[in-house]
């Protein structure tokens, strides 16, 4: 009799919590056993390495994933949940599934699906944003809250628009931008800017050489934009890309929201070697990190990890690796970068001190296809860095765990 009513307690508070976590808050969950019985979506601890990181490898599923970037955490304020990115083999025009994450429990719950990952932006309180194709054919924006799993359309843009990189969004959901082209020829680019309060969007900005623009809104008052400037890039008039970037080198600038003023940064040439256009805000501080190549005067040894602000030319971070894509956590106390060389370490480091260290090896090889560079970023909390890697032969999601006391150590005077 009582094995009778545990199971029936048990029963009861699944489904309570399939409630909580599904049609009541707008998740579609997704079934979640233990390893022993693999399904589709379950997870898996590949291994404990020498940092003492553990390993969770978060998808098997063989589709084309990724845990979208690294410039910002794409996570819930109280780091409960990650998003990450699938596309299905599906005709329609919503083929992008986009997935919260319980870090620890690892199980999975599908928020919806999108035209793609371009136009997906997230604000530092949690809020995710990101594009789907209505039945008229028009784009729409449309939010998530992470905390509650509510989806709500907020803006539909005027037809025959398109984002074609990352959204970005301001800290108090005022403003949202993404790179566009409005006119045809594939010479001109631009940035469009959407006021959700007013309803309205417009372009910004325009340039030949923003055709990969990375904007990205201050993470504070959220007025300035950052934009990556990659002068000397070059189309094809029927739209194929010939060059990405120029013998001139990427650089960085910053436009003014809503007027649209710039302001150029002291990074690239002539000031340092081209930037890599891997780029993030340092928290609320106005400072940016960046990469640039390393060679010369920036060599892995003398630091090709840069820190710079306007008006103020750039200074060396930290050193010691080839630094390659960026992400600076959510407080803005610490870095997560990749080495760009075999094994391809996933290194963190403190914006303070400048000293870092190797929390693991992400294992990965990197191809031409994106979801194969490790992109790492730091949750919130500071308890995991979420990555991708091909180390199995197939491109997947991966949790490394923070070692116990490595982050205060970095961040230590002594």
């Amino acid at each position: 009799m009582k094995a009778t009513k545990h199971k029936s307690d048990r029963l009861t508070r699944r489904r309570a919590l399939a409630r909580l976590l599904g049609a009541s808050s707008g998740y579609a969950l997704i079934a979640h056993r233990a390893w022993a019985a693999p399904p589709a979506s379950g997870s898996r601890l590949m291994e404990t390495q020498r940092t003492g990181a553990e390993i969770i490898q978060v998808t098997t599923e063989r589709f084309d994933q990724s845990n979208i970037y690294c410039e910002v955490p794409y996570c819930s304020k109280d780091s409960r949940l990650f998003v990450y990115a699938r596309r299905k083999p599906d005709p329609s025009p919503n083929r992008t599934q986009f997935v919260a994450v319980e870090l620890g429990s690892w199980k999975q719950h599908v928020i919806d699906t999108a035209v793609s990952l371009s136009g997906c932006a997230i604000r530092p309180d949690g809020v995710f944003y990101y594009l789907k194709q209505g039945s008229d054919g028009q784009l729409t924006i449309r939010q998530v809250d992470l905390a509650d799993g509510q989806t709500k359309e907020v803006y539909r843009f005027e037809p025959k628009w398109s984002i074609r990189s990352l959204g970005t969004v301001s800290a108090d959901g005022r403003y949202y931008a993404g790179g566009t082209m409005t006119e045809p020829g594939w010479k001109i680019f631009d940035i469009a800017l959407v006021d959700l309060a007013e309803g309205s969007q417009k372009i910004l900005d325009r340039d030949p050489f923003i055709l990969n623009p990375h904007p990205q809104f201050e993470p504070g008052r959220g007025r300035t934009l950052m934009i990556q400037h990659n002068r000397g890039g070059r189309y094809s008039a029927d739209g194929q890309l010939q060059r990405l970037v120029g013998p001139e080198g990427a650089t960085l600038y910053l436009l003014d929201v809503p007027g649209g003023s710039r302001t150029h940064l002291q990074v690239g040439k002539p000031h340092t070697t081209p930037c890599t256009g891997h780029e993030a805000w340092i928290g609320t501080t106005g400072r940016i990190l960046l990469s640039v190549a390393a060679g010369g005067a920036f060599a892995p040894e003398k630091g090709n990890l840069l820190v710079v602000r306007a008006g103020e030319p750039a200074q060396v971070m930290a050193r010691g690796y080839r630094f390659g894509h960026v992400g600076v956590s959510r407080c803005g106390r610490f870095f997560c970068c990749d080495d760009w060389k075999t094994p391809y370490r996933i290194v963190v480091g403190s914006t303070r001190t400048g000293r870092c260290a190797v929390v693991c090896e992400s294992k990965t090889s990197p191809t031409g296809s994106q979801n194969t560079h490790p992109h790492p970023y730091l949750t919130p909390d500071l308890r995991w860095v979420i990555f991708n890697s091909n180390r199995t032969g197939f491109a997947h999601i991966y949790a490394a765990r923070v070692p116990e006391g490595m982050l205060d150590e970095l961040d230590s005077s002594a």
